[in-house]
């Protein structure tokens, strides 16, 4: 793996690619300007670019542990299930679930879909028998499978498209000699605008993520040959809106999407009102979304972060920051969403309300 400094400039070969053969699509920028960030960094952590929920405090992984452990004893307690995460970061969050999940007798076998060289070896400082993947094609299919993708989804590239007084068209990525920026491109999308948003206004953006929707659908023609249940958990909305959510982050500060492609984390808002459509069309269970500080709440975290400050005075000023952090609606606790698919026929799991 080559260090950042040692890679190709995406700045330069984006310039090359744009002067070659035209604009490039949103989602061809947003693609290789993440895979050229994560395959060179480890960007967790006060060190890195952001800091995740589980890299905030023990008790969210904590939490996730304990409701795929409810789901595994409700359902019969299956001898051979899999331990299966989306994006494992530096293997924090399985970490921490999975040792509340083994004080309860829930041992699954452990599988990783990574595709970063850097992050993976992160990862074996915890697992260092656990099995790694390039993508969901290869895992085992004789047992349940229990799967967690914490902001993951987000990270995958969207398609915007944007109403012109000409009809509505795909947006791109341009150079102007200076800089890049997003314009409306000449391809003619109005064919696939959905009616309830074809008449807006003109410079009305539409989001989509057609990677995200197939990994949605990847997921769960999994659970519905296997069985088991997935945890999704990241920022989005439950409803389906219009406007440009795509946004970059750089040394915990947002900065612009445009500026040094593969120098800083893209994003975009998760659709959970699509997630749930795919689910019902695999006549798969769904729950959610809710917000992540009703679901952690639900689960208990307010009582474990009462332990944890019990046994550890010291540090109860910081656990009861993280507790804020986490579940606070002007914090975590609103902006991200939480939701689940699981098989026909298996519990729902825990968190979601009646």
């Amino acid at each position: 793996m080559l260090a950042s400094d040692e890679r190709p400039n995406l700045t330069e070969t984006f310039k090359r690619l744009i002067s070659a053969t035209g604009p490039i699509s949103i989602a061809h920028y947003m693609a290789e300007a993440n895979a050229h960030y994560y395959g060179a960094r480890d960007p967790f952590g006060r060190p890195g670019d952001f800091i995740t929920a589980p890299e905030i405090s023990q008790m969210f992984g904590e939490m996730v542990g304990l409701w795929l452990t409810d789901l595994w004893m409700r359902s019969g307690k299956p001898a051979l299930s899999y331990y299966v995460e989306l994006g494992p970061g530096r293997g924090t969050l399985a970490a921490d679930a999975l040792r509340a999940a083994t004080r309860l007798g829930f041992t699954p076998k452990v599988h990783f879909i990574e595709g970063s060289a850097v992050l993976r070896e992160a990862q074996r400082q915890h697992f260092p028998t656990a099995t790694w993947h390039d993508s969901m094609e290869t895992l085992p299919d004789d047992g349940p499978v229990f799967l967690v993708a914490n902001e993951f989804l987000d990270a995958l590239p969207v398609r915007q498209i944007v109403a012109t007084e000409q009809g509505w068209r795909e947006r791109v990525v341009v150079h102007n000699g200076e800089r890049f920026l997003p314009v409306a491109g000449a391809r003619d999308m109005t064919s696939i605008v959905p009616a309830a948003v074809a008449q807006s206004e003109t410079g009305t953006i539409i989001e989509s993520s057609p990677a995200a929707a197939a990994i949605a659908y990847e997921i769960g023609a999994r659970l519905k040959s296997q069985n088991g249940a997935a945890l999704i958990i990241d920022y989005g909305y439950g409803e389906t809106r219009t406007g440009s959510s795509l946004q970059a982050v750089r040394d915990h500060e947002k900065c612009d999407p445009f500026t040094d492609p593969g120098q800083c984390d893209l994003s975009a808002l998760v659709n959970f009102e699509e997630i749930g459509r795919i689910a019902a069309s695999l006549d798969l269970g769904f729950s959610g979304p809710v917000g992540q500080g009703s679901w952690l709440k639900a689960l208990g975290i307010e009582a474990r972060a009462e332990m944890l400050c019990k046994a550890n005075p010291e540090k109860a000023d910081e656990t009861r920051k993280a507790l804020h952090r986490l579940t606070h609606h002007d914090q975590m606790g609103e902006l991200f969403k939480v939701a689940a698919m699981s098989s026909r026929g298996w519990p729902e799991g825990e968190g979601f309300g009646a």
